[in-house]
Parts: structure tokens; sequence; C-alpha cells
């Protein structure tokens, strides 16, 4: 997936809402599809990707297999860009559109007709997509005031989508960006006005501090100094006998800062009962082994990559980092302790302890690499330039900025640059 600049010229401006339904965008076509569809979605992303953006083409591959299985869908398709030309959508089940074209909004409602709503609009500015349905995903979200993404283009997980010159401006990680005009005139009326003095009042001179009302008295006659304490006479301390200093060796230097013996004298009233061990050597405790055939991950104080989940929380992975339902950190040792992440899966598809990223050692040094931990349902891998992937379990595959990794249930992780 790669990420749009805002205010890009000669491109459209897509953003999105996190959410269950799949969206394949691509440069001139963006399909949306249901959680359901997983099948029909890495078909339609291999033919996107792969430069073939054609309407026909799209819609063919689409409705191969027969509407009677696909609840929902829509189709958006244009010329060079999605908006700006001619445009056209098609729909169909628990999917809205708002469109602005020729100065107009209009709006379509795939769940008007039998079968679906297709529709062509000339000079349009402005597509606005709102998915329906139960999303698990979107239910802690104020409706369209919720965390936004910039994408431009790739496979998320959406809720709603949004393409035109219109669309807010935000960055990969949905912090809002406000335009150098707005910002300066927010920053002039933080900084407080300067009152200036009348320049046709000249400022009263300073006045001396006038003398107090009261005379200090005069001080008293001084007398002799008192006589010094007389202290009581403490006797000495006995004096101890005198240790004999060890003899120099021959070989020493004689002269000021000579190096005196190695050896010390062993203590003589030491109390052994011949029973107890001193200084006994214990031997290190081994460590436990990690996943089998992995290499621990490397010490590392940078982290290599950033995860964004479906929700907006973000993760850096600076060390080993455990996704799952209730992940549990019982395989790893006490020096590789990892960050353990709990999402929701209300339908229990995510495993309790599902996949690992972690910094790659060896030849993945300096990127994340991820591994599914032996989880029921499986994970599926999208990564840029790359078909749809199910991972092997306990096998690490090196990860591409831009990747995205569905543990089902709704429940996704992008990969972006920490």
């Amino acid at each position: 997936m790669s990420v749009q600049r805002p205010g890009e010229p000669g491109s459209d401006r897509r953003s999105y809402r996190p959410g269950s339904w799949f969206a394949v965008i691509g440069r001139r076509v963006v399909v949306l599809l249901p959680a359901t569809e997983k099948a029909r979605v890495a078909a339609l992303w291999e033919l996107v990707d792969g430069g073939d953006e054609e309407f026909d083409v799209v819609l063919d591959a689409l409705i191969a297999t027969g509407l009677r299985e696909l609840p929902g869908f829509v189709l958006v398709s244009g010329g060079q860009r999605l908006t700006g030309g001619e445009t056209k959508v098609v729909l169909r089940g628990a999917a809205r559109i708002e469109l602005e074209a020729g100065g107009e909004t209009l709006s379509l409602d795939g769940a008007s007709a039998t079968t679906w709503v297709e529709r062509s609009f000339a000079a349009t500015t402005r597509v606005r997509v709102e998915l329906g349905g139960d999303d698990p995903l979107t239910d802690d979200l104020p409706g369209t005031d919720g965390p936004s993404y910039v994408v431009d283009t790739g496979l998320v997980r959406v809720a709603s989508l949004e393409i035109g010159t219109s669309a807010p401006a935000v960055d990969p990680l949905g912090i809002a960006t406000e335009p150098d005009g707005v910002l300066a005139a927010d920053e002039a009326e933080a900084e407080p006005e300067l009152e200036r003095a009348d320049p046709g009042e000249p400022e009263p001179p300073a006045r001396s501090p006038e003398p107090p009302s009261w005379t200090p008295a005069p001080p008293g006659p001084v007398g002799p100094p008192p006589p010094p304490p007389v202290l009581a006479a403490v006797p000495p301390p006995p004096a101890s006998p005198p240790v004999p200093a060890p003899e120099a060796p021959t070989e020493a230097f004689f002269g000021f800062g000579a190096p005196g013996p190695d050896e010390q004298p062993e203590p003589t009233d030491v109390d052994h009962d011949g029973e107890t061990v001193t200084g006994a050597w214990q031997p290190p405790e081994e460590a436990r082994p990690g996943i089998p055939g992995q290499e621990p991950a490397p010490d590392v104080t940078v982290p290599v990559a950033r995860l964004v989940l479906a929700t907006g929380e973000t993760v850096d992975v600076d060390r080993a980092v455990v996704i799952g339902r209730a992940p549990s950190a019982r395989r790893f040792t006490e020096g590789e302790q990892p960050r353990l992440v709990t999402v929701h899966s209300p339908h229990l598809e995510v495993s309790s302890t599902h996949v690992e990223v972690r910094p790659g050692s060896g030849a993945d040094h300096g990127s994340a690499v991820v591994t599914d931990l032996g989880s029921t349902n499986g994970t599926l891998l999208v990564q840029p330039g790359l078909g749809p992937e199910e991972l092997t379990p306990g096998v690490a595959v090196q990860l591409i900025p831009g990747a995205l990794i569905d543990l089902g249930d709704g429940v996704t992780i992008q990969v972006t640059r920490p």
C-alpha cells in the first residue's frame, strides 16, 4: 500500500475510516466488498495490482460467479483519475454513495434495486461511500467524526471511503494537517499584544527614598569579652601495640611510593565449623529456547517498523510484538519479554496468541518479520507488488512497508515506516 501526499497535484485524494469491508484501491478503479468475500478480494486485488483497471474487465471479474452469493459491493471507475472527469459507479446492497458532479450533490442507495444501481456522471469532484451493516470495528467510533487515514493504492479494511479534492487532509497516522495560513493566524491570536505607553505623556521622574520616621538607638557600652569555657580533661585512649610492617622484597625499588606486597595475611580469628561451603561456584541458569528454528531477535533500540491497527492504535516494532485475542509470553525467555497486544474478536476467529511481529535478524536485519504462531484460522498477508499469501505457521516472512496483515474477524494490521 502506498501513502499519498496531501495536496499532490494531478491525483485524487482518498481517505477512509477503518471498518470490516475490504477496499481494493487502484489508480483508476475502486472495489469494495463485504468481509465475507475474501476469495473475491484476492482475485480482484491481483487483477487491479497487475494494472488491468478497465471498468468492464473488473465488473466481469466481480460478478463472474453470479450475484446470488454476493450480497453487496461497490465499484467506482474513472478515466485517468477517479474524479475530475467521467465517473462510473455500480453499487448493490447495504451501500450508499454521495457525489458532487456539475455543481450538484446526488445520492445513490444500493438497496433501491433488486440487482444493482449503475450510473455515470461527468465533471465529478467528490465521491463518498458509506457502508452499512453491523460493523464491530466502528461501534465505538462517533459516526463520521472518527479517525480517518489517507491512502493512495492498496488493500485496506474500511467503513467509509471518500475520493476527491474535498477529502480531509490527514497524514497516514490520522493526524489532521492544517493550512499554513490557519496555523499562522492561530499563533498570532495566541501572542498577547503588548501595551505601549502614550508618547505624549512623559513618565514621572523616579523619587528618591524618604528618610525613615524613626531613629535607631545608640549602641550600648562594650564590655570585656567573657572568659573561655573550661574543658574537662579527657584521658587519652590506650595505645595499641604497633603492627610490624611486612618486610619488602629485595627486588623492590627503594624510595617514595614503592609498591607493597600483594599478599595479605589470613585472619586468625575466623569461626569455621568445617561444614559451611563458602564461595561455591554456581552454574548459570540455562536460557530457555524460543521459537524452534528461529534466531532470537537482536537487541535494538530503534524501531524497524510501525504497526497501525484497524482501531487506530499504533505499535512500534523495537522488540517482539505478540498479537492475539489473549496473547501470552510463556514461550519466550526471561531476557526477551515481548510486547503483548490484545485485539477484539467478536466471533472468536482470532486465536489467543495469533501472530508475532519482531525485528529481523541475519539477512532480515533492519526490517520486521511476521510469523504465524499456529493460529486456528490462519493469517493472510498482502504486500505491495505481491499477491495475497497465507502464512505458514512458524515460518517468518519479511515485511515490506505498506503490507497488510489480516487476522480475520475484521482485525487488520498495516505496516508502515517508523
